[in-house]
């Protein structure tokens, strides 16, 4: 399982950059590339809600192996659409071939993770054990040397010159933090619905299903809203309003109502995330040369991946680690309280990244 997951990871790396530096081709700077970002944005952030509700309904009719099964189908089918409506994008003849950056490649895998693994470990070995400061302290330092690496190399993973753009760099710095609270919330919250409020499959994904729904609704209208105010008020309101909803969702305990505690919170959370998602896209591929745009998109593919993947780790490992801590308050209430103790740590995340909107992102507005 976890080899062909591996392989997963590895198909998905070359899909997403491509698929989105298709986007950015394919469509003119301005209105119109932000529709298409915009539909980008919706279909990557509402995915997970709405796979909640269709893998409740293959687990409690069909079984959890259909969870797997049904994206051969999917996936057949998508490349087959792909080969006759998508163009094609050829690689410029002309231009100087590039070597692969096998070094930079291996030592920003590995620290990935080993940040990953430290974290998913600290409940059980403590944060400040030992094991868990020795593996993150060697992650920084294999991050320091990929860093390092970049800078000497002729054919670079990721040329750090593009960095000198503060809207790139301002948007990766976002796009991390924002699905590391996104994909943490989704699992802790559908944990919560299924463990506490004992809904099952099926419910739990109908709990979700306003999820999408208000995300639809914000994301179609956030082009209109960036040609007329640009991208960073909305980068430093969007994180904020996620915040909020995060805090609210801090406040469940073991009896809290479904209506009354958590639909709140699921309903102004996608009013955030609508507002932060695809201008974060669109700013970290602004500014950015035509030949540079799938660099743009695999740097902003990784911030994703990257915050997804270190989000959950380190909000999972806090809910275990407040939980097995608070166990004399019966069993329930314990694992409420790490729960609520990871939502109250997103919520400080996402004001992180409503400042570092604040501070890095410029201006900026499009016809």
């Amino acid at each position: 399982l976890v080899a062909l997951r591996a392989f997963q990871g590895l198909s998905a790396a070359f899909m997403s950059p491509a698929a989105l530096s298709i986007v950015l081709v394919t469509f003119r700077d301005g209105l119109e590339r932000n529709r298409a970002l915009a539909y980008w944005a919706l279909v990557a952030s509402s995915g997970g809600a709405v796979g909640l509700l269709l893998g409740g309904l293959l687990t409690e009719h069909l079984g959890w192996r259909w969870n797997f099964f049904i994206n051969i189908p999917i996936g057949i089918a998508v490349a087959v659409l792909i080969s006759r409506f998508v163009p094609a994008h050829n690689a410029d003849e002309t231009a100087p071939k590039k070597g692969l950056d096998i070094s930079g490649a291996l030592l920003i895998t590995t620290s990935l993770m080993a940040q990953v693994f430290a974290f998913s470990q600290a409940s059980q070995w403590g944060w400040l054990d030992p094991r868990t400061l020795g593996i993150i302290g060697g992650a920084a330092l294999l991050l320091g040397a990929f860093l390092y690496n970049e800078s000497r190399v002729k054919h670079p993973l990721m040329p750090l010159s593009i960095f000198k753009i503060r809207n790139v760099t301002g948007g990766n710095m976002i796009m991390a933090p924002l699905y590391a609270t996104l994909l943490g919330m989704f699992l802790l919250l559908s944990l919560y619905i299924q463990n506490i409020l004992h809904f099952s499959p099926i419910q739990t994904g109908l709990a979700f299903l306003p999820f999408p729904v208000v995300l639809g609704f914000v994301t179609t209208r956030i082009p209109k809203l960036i040609a007329r105010f640009g991208f960073r008020r909305l980068l430093i309101i969007g994180p904020l309003l996620v915040a909020i909803s995060l805090f609210l969702l801090s406040r469940l305990q073991a009896d809290s109502s479904y209506v009354i505690d958590v639909l709140p919170a699921m309903l102004l959370m996608p009013i955030g995330i609508g507002m932060t998602i695809m201008p974060t896209i669109a700013a970290a591929t602004s500014g950015v040369r035509r030949q540079d745009s799938g660099l743009a998109s695999g740097l902003i593919t990784t911030s994703q991946q990257m915050g997804g993947a270190l989000g959950l780790a380190i909000l999972s490992g806090i809910a275990a680690s407040v939980a097995a801590g608070a166990f004399r308050f019966g069993p329930e209430a314990a694992v409420v309280r790490g729960y609520d103790a990871a939502f109250l740590t997103a919520m400080f995340i996402m004001i992180g990244a409503s400042i570092i909107a604040f501070l890095v992102i410029r201006q900026q507005k499009t016809a």
